[in-house]
């Protein structure tokens, strides 16, 4: 009896010391969440990543040829960067519109995965692009970034969706998004872009829907029939500008962090 009262203390002792472990593990699983959007893990932050948007300001952010963000244009609304679409941008004194185009980032960066949240209005057309070079980008005439685009959409409405390779989450004008999972319009949908080295990735609701090896013939191809193969140099991976594009319509982005692959 004194042999069996032994072995049962042990056993509970077993049994007191494993649920203080699996609490201890639910409450460090607990603090690795976001307390909300913009902003970052423990693990996140011992994993490298960075965020490019805090939810109070456009700090790091400017306009393609200019040092500051277009006027009117863009603003941050309720924790997300709003593209304002042109039709309600203030005027100026003569009334004209104050002139709009791409929210770029100060900095660049070659090799990285990208992750986001995105949310577009009715019938909204914008998109997150990448490899952006801005001097080329100025060269061509515009306030508005030349480079590889994950497209934001609304595939229902939008007359884009008549283009496969246009609708939300593909790489624009060239690889169509399939087995994609979309939000309804006016919710957010989580995004990752994967690019290192000639490898990209496009991710939507945890689930890869877009991949490629930008030096394969195949992709060459590609290139070679979408609307950039007038820009010899679009396909070359550099050090170059993430930028939100300003197309016109109400659009949103948050949760916009950022891991370099050295």
């Amino acid at each position: 009896m004194k042999k069996m009262n032994q072995s049962i203390k042990i056993v509970l002792s077993l049994l007191i010391m494993l649920s203080f472990s699996l609490g201890c593990s639910q409450k460090s699983k607990k603090a690795e969440k976001p307390t909300g959007p913009n902003t970052l893990t423990k693990k996140e932050i011992a994993d490298g990543w960075q965020l490019l948007f805090d939810g109070k300001s456009l700090d790091g952010w400017r306009g393609i040829g200019i040092e500051t963000v277009p006027e009117g244009h863009w603003k941050i609304e309720n924790g997300a960067i709003k593209k304002i679409a042109s039709g309600d941008v203030p005027t100026m004194p003569d009334g004209q519109p104050l002139k709009g185009g791409d929210l770029m980032t100060k900095k660049t960066y070659k090799d990285f995965e990208l992750k986001f949240e995105w949310k577009i209005s009715p019938g909204g057309n914008s998109g997150v692009k990448y490899n952006v070079d801005e001097e080329v980008s100025i060269k061509n005439g515009s306030s508005h970034a030349l480079g590889y685009e994950y497209q934001v959409l609304d595939d229902e409405k939008h007359s884009d969706n008549l283009n496969p390779t246009h609708r939300a989450a593909s790489l624009y004008d060239l690889i169509e998004a399939k087995g994609k999972t979309l939000k309804p319009v006016g919710e957010y949908n989580t995004a990752r872009i994967v690019f290192v080295g000639n490898h990209l990735e496009h991710w939507l609701s945890g689930k890869k829907v877009v991949e490629a090896d930008t030096d394969s013939p195949e992709f060459q191809e590609l290139f070679q029939k979408s609307k950039y193969h007038n820009h010899p140099n679009f396909t070359v991976h550099k050090d170059a500008h993430i930028v939100l594009q300003d197309h016109g319509n109400d659009c949103w982005y948050r949760n916009i962090k950022i891991k370099v692959i050295n």
